[in-house]
């Protein structure tokens, strides 16, 4: 297997937050696939809190809920400096990391 040093780029949001009429990390999905990133994972958190100590679950008596969501996307350390002004322009809440990773690549 081959082993490549990369980046990690991951986007924690709230479900509920938007960008121009559009959910913040599908508008994030798009900028990122935009930009030629080689992939893009959303997760959804069941329970979290963030800035503001209110914690968000998801309970089956809940109508309605603003879930942390988590966008993450590992390329090359060019590819995610380069991408990194456009999300940094479009994430007013929430919280940007980038750290070192290792891809282990099959074949």
């Amino acid at each position: 297997m081959k082993s490549i040093s990369a980046k990690r780029l991951t986007i924690y949001v709230g479900e509920g937050v938007k960008w121009q009429g559009k959910a913040l990390y599908h508008a994030l999905v798009l900028k990122l696939k935009e930009a030629g990133l080689i992939g893009v994972t959303v997760s959804r958190g069941i329970e979290g809190y963030g800035k503001r100590n209110s914690i968000y679950a998801a309970r089956i008596l809940d109508l309605s809920y603003d879930l942390p969501v988590i966008v993450e996307a590992v390329d090359t350390p060019e590819k995610i400096a380069s991408v990194l002004p456009q999300v940094q322009a479009i994430v007013s809440q929430g919280l940007i990391t980038v750290s070192d990773v290792e891809m282990i690549l099959p074949g």
